[in-house]
């Protein structure tokens, strides 16, 4: 008998490419694949960084080389960016799963009790992002994005150009910044400390100044080279702070740049003691690892509605009125505090037109939930919307953080262009409808 094809997570970052697996009971681990930066994943190549659908098609073409197809394949994404996944990224077709839902998921299979809300700060090579997560019937949503992505090059990507700068190294090498890497992972203890010292005692830092901390491709990086360096971090993170307001409730920080001790500290002052990761995780590694687990089928990502969400609606075919369904959101579309889901097929969304109901300007429109296997949905709710003859939109739904699901209506001009596939444009209307059922019966 031939084994199943391994399931896989991958982080495409835009200083590495992360390929992770959870096979069987053990625990998540880094693929080992050939070029691969011990605890760091396989340096990003220069022609895809910057471009994060590229970079996941390397990563995979890297795998596939290696250790042939995988079986399932669930991607990492930051919370804010709509991901657009390669075109030829369709063998299987990948499971997009947002770094809260992944860190989340992690914490989850650990056993740590959920704390709601919490906020997730991913501290990234590409930008500080922070997500507000509230779970509501076991599921997680996510909101209130704060995020701050310095270009060019990125948040982590600042602090290590202003090392290599004060080194006298370039700063866009990558074999420079793989060295830099390696020398980091040898001497994060003494690294850590000296900082530590610098920050506490501002009045002493001149004299840990010329400590040094590690060596660099023949060149020695100082105590005073990182602690300079070190504002681009606190600097950016405070921005994002800010724009996520002064509510200090609990926090998860993952991402390379919260493997430092300092910065986390610099966390905790402005939000409390972080979350702890499960089993001193790498909080680089968090978020790969946590998706996959998912992959693997070892814990539920929380983040999708499970089930086919439709409307129906009135079409006349060969001449007779005839009531069909049209599925709006397929099952695992859906994902709460995510975009706006529309109906499509081929690829286009659908227009419809409105008919309204005899004698009144308004039109029953009736949301239907159609559990696996059934042949048929389940009326979730009815509501009357207001629509003139001749009017025509795109249907879509969406899901708040609390958990309540909207049907949203994008009108269309004769001549006008079709939105963004991501959500509705100004000018949509939306029209709450309550909570979807977790198990509609068919």
């Amino acid at each position: 008998m031939t084994a199943a094809a391994p399931a896989v997570a991958v982080d495409a970052g835009s200083r590495y490419l992360r390929v992770a697996r959870a096979d069987g009971d053990g625990p998540p681990r880094l693929v080992d694949l050939p070029g691969t930066v011990p605890g760091e994943g396989l340096p990003t190549p220069d022609r895809v960084r910057g471009d994060r659908a590229a970079a996941l098609a390397a990563a995979c073409d890297a795998y596939r080389a290696h250790c042939g197809p995988p079986g399932r394949l669930v991607v990492v994404h930051p919370h804010g960016e709509h991901p657009r996944p390669a075109t030829d990224m369709d063998d299987p077709p990948p499971q997009l799963l947002g770094v809260p839902h992944a860190v989340l998921a992690l914490l989850r299979y650990a056993g740590t009790p959920p704390l709601s809300p919490v906020l997730v700060c991913d501290l990234g090579a590409a930008g500080v992002g922070l997500a507000r997560c509230v779970l509501t019937g076991g599921t997680w949503g996510v909101s209130g994005a704060a995020r701050y992505a310095p270009v060019p090059g990125g948040y982590g990507a600042a602090f290590d150009r202003a090392v290599l700068d004060g080194a006298g190294l370039p700063a866009d090498d990558p074999e420079v910044l793989r060295l830099l890497a390696l020398a980091r992972a040898g001497s994060t203890r003494r690294t850590e400390v000296a900082l530590d010292r610098m920050v506490a005692r501002p009045d002493r830092a001149g004299q840990l100044a010329d400590t040094v901390v590690h060596e660099v491709a023949g060149r020695e990086v100082t105590a005073g080279v990182v602690h300079r360096a070190f504002a681009a971090l606190t600097e950016g993170l405070d921005r994002a702070l800010a724009g996520a307001g002064p509510d200090r409730t609990p926090v998860v920080a993952v991402g390379g740049a919260a493997r430092s001790a300092t910065l986390v500290r610099h966390l905790a002052d402005r939000l409390g003691l972080p979350v702890p990761l499960p089993d001193g995780t790498d909080p680089a590694l968090a978020a790969v690892f946590g998706a996959a687990l998912v992959a693997a089928g070892r814990v539920d990502a929380a983040d999708r509605y499970p089930h086919a969400v439709a409307v129906r609606v009135h079409r006349t075919v060969g001449g007779l009125p005839r009531d069909e369904e049209l599925v709006v959101s397929p099952p695992g579309t859906l994902a709460p505090g995510g975009a706006t889901v529309f109906a499509e097929t081929g690829g286009e969304r659908v227009r419809l037109g409105a008919a309204p109901a005899e004698g009144g300007t308004g039109r029953e429109v009736q949301l239907l939930v159609r559990g696996a296997g059934a042949r048929s949905g389940v009326p979730a709710t009815t509501v009357t919307v207001s629509a003139a003859a001749g009017d025509r939109f795109h249907v879509g739904v969406r899901v708040t953080t609390d958990g309540t699901v909207h049907l949203v209506l994008h009108p269309l001009a004769p001549d006008a262009p079709v939105p963004d596939r991501h959500g509705a444009e100004p000018g949509a209307r939306e029209i709450p409808l309550g909570a979807l059922p977790a198990d509609p019966v068919p």
